[in-house]
């Protein structure tokens, strides 16, 4: 078993007493994220409607590495309710809280309450890339062919 990556955390105020983003099983891609809303209120999503829903905590991603936060499965198959911007990008320079851009795309109103496991991040590594100018790209089987064109549903 590797050595897990460990990424500094501040909890800002009204995010004390959440749990820790973790796996929640040893083959666990994603760490699930949670609500910091006030305790007793809830944050009514009703159907096409969105917000941005905070997770109470900042963290240091080192450099190299980025965090991807997307839906958690459940919530998108059973209530409609996804991350606007999926995945959403965390960059290793961000300190700022974390937040979670929901949608409700479901029939019905989703209640969000604190602690709820909203999303999940992925933490990733990120590769330098740069741009070379030419005049020509190679050759390729499917060339400029794009959306749809090897004929697959």
């Amino acid at each position: 078993m590797s050595t897990p990556l460990l990424i500094d955390l501040v909890w800002l105020p009204h995010g004390e007493g959440l749990a820790l983003p973790a796996q929640q099983t040893a083959g666990a891609a994603g760490m699930d994220l949670t609500a910091a809303i006030p305790e007793g209120t809830d944050l009514v999503l009703p159907p096409g409607h969105r917000a941005l829903v905070p997770c109470g905590f900042a963290m240091a991603l080192p450099i190299g590495f980025e965090g991807q936060v997307r839906p958690r499965s459940g919530l998108a198959v059973k209530f409609g309710i996804t991350v606007l911007n999926a995945p959403g990008t965390i960059d290793a320079d961000y300190r700022g809280e974390v937040m979670v851009p929901l949608i409700n795309l479901g029939q019905d109103d989703f209640i969000v309450r604190r602690g709820d496991r909203i999303a999940q991040m992925v933490i990733a590594p990120v590769i330098a890339a740069g741009f070379v100018v030419k005049d020509q790209l190679d050759e390729t089987e499917r060339g400029s062919n794009g959306f749809g064109s090897t004929g697959h549903r």
